[in-house]
């Protein structure tokens, strides 16, 4: 059975490699060989699909995937007939409901609301189907908006949140002591990741609700479109990637001026908040690389044994240890697009936390660094951009 790459919406993904009637083990410390099943959870997404090409890089070849109109995590029935049907003996849960400063903020209650439904059938049809190791993806969001930098596992929980992702973050604690707590009880090796602001292939580029980054990438290549007058190519984009309030039947004159809603300009871009702000930014791919590294390295006892007998903060950050202001990674954003126009700061809009930075000293500890520094990984995640939109980027970044 050959690896499915069901551009079709309707087939059910899986990834058997070709002549993979031989199991073969492995390199990890858990007893997992090719053969091994493996439910990714998420897999179309920009978490879930770097980890799908990470395990299949790594020999996986059994891997199991289904899109959101294949199965609804947020339907209990439905995720409880996955499991009996499809029985996984590991499972990743990447899937949530995602979005930039504005989405969290302006949908509260969606984001807390699906992302609780999502980890509660998860997690909890894994455990009642036996699923020994599942790893979970959070976020570093979860930590308080004043933490002591960089922030170590152990602030998690210690002050009051960043309000504008506040129910986004408490869903995702709560998804990290499921985890915790069931391993605690049950004896399960349920593992929590908190990676940092990524990027990469499959990105949220949405103009609004997008992730800080790539609708960054977006709006200067947009700007330097409209600075050129290539309203075909602004076309092309529109209609790979709908933008609210965009008809085909719109003049130019109309495009340029639904694009200024947005801040876009074809000599200045208009971007949220002061430019202040330090971020740390992966590479999704290196996030994918360190996530299955640490789930085939890496035994929740272990890491409980240091915390005993109090247990509680054994998830491990993934970051790269190194922070830009917004401001410095807009202009790398402007070099690798090519947009020479000015940037103007928007202060009416709130820049969210000032300063998040992961201490990664148990990630070093546990064998893992990063390989792409943000320079190089904004060239990639133009060039990946720019392909998508003219239709000839790899189909392997899809699976």
């Amino acid at each position: 059975m050959t690896a499915a790459r069901h551009n079709n919406p309707e087939t059910p993904a899986t990834s058997r490699a070709k002549g993979a009637s031989q199991t073969e083990t492995l390199d990890n410390v858990k007893g997992f060989n090719s053969d091994t099943k493996i439910y990714v959870a998420g897999h179309r997404g920009l978490v879930g699909s770097a980890i799908w090409r990470n395990l299949e890089h790594r020999g996986f070849s059994n891997l199991v995937g289904r899109t959101h109109q294949q199965l609804d995590l947020t339907d209990s029935v439905a995720v409880r007939h996955f499991f009996d049907a499809e029985q996984p003996e590991v499972v990743i849960l990447a899937a949530a409901k995602v979005g930039g400063i504005m989405a969290n903020n302006t949908y509260r209650a969606d984001f807390i609301v699906q992302n609780l439904a999502i980890q509660q059938n998860v997690i909890t049809e894994a455990w009642r189907h036996g699923v020994k190791h599942l790893l979970f993806l959070g976020s570093t969001c979860i930590y308080p908006r004043e933490a002591h930098q960089p922030i170590r596992e152990d602030a998690l929980l210690t002050a009051p949140l960043e309000y504008t992702n506040e129910p986004y973050a408490i869903a995702k604690i709560a998804g990290m002591k499921m985890c915790e707590s069931l391993n605690l009880q049950y004896g399960t090796d349920y593992l929590s990741v908190m990676p940092t602001n990524l990027y990469g292939p499959n990105d949220n580029f949405h103009l609004e609700n997008g992730h800080v980054l790539p609708a960054m990438v977006r709006k200067t290549h947009l700007a330097k479109l409209l600075s050129k007058g290539d309203f075909e190519s602004i076309r092309v984009d529109f209609d790979r990637r709908p933008v609210s309030g965009y008809d085909p039947r719109m003049t130019d004159k109309d495009i340029a001026n639904l694009l200024a809603r947005f801040g876009i300009y074809p000599d200045v871009l208009q971007l949220w908040g002061s430019g202040k702000p330090l971020r740390e930014f992966l590479w999704s791919e290196d996030m994918a690389d360190a996530a299955v590294h640490i789930l085939l390295n890496v035994r929740f006892e272990d890491l409980a044994k240091s915390q005993l007998p109090l247990v509680r903060n054994t998830h491990i950050n993934i970051g790269t240890g190194i922070e830009h202001t917004i401001a410095q990674t807009t202009q790398i954003v402007k070099d690798a697009v090519g947009f020479t126009g000015d940037i103007l700061w928007d202060n009416t809009k709130p820049d969210g936390t000032m300063r998040k930075l992961c201490d990664v000293t148990k990630l070093h500890e546990l064998g893992w660094r990063h390989s792409v520094e943000l320079d190089e990984g904004i060239k990639r995640l133009y060039a990946w951009y720019c392909d998508d939109n003219s239709g000839s980027s790899s189909r392997a970044d899809k699976p």
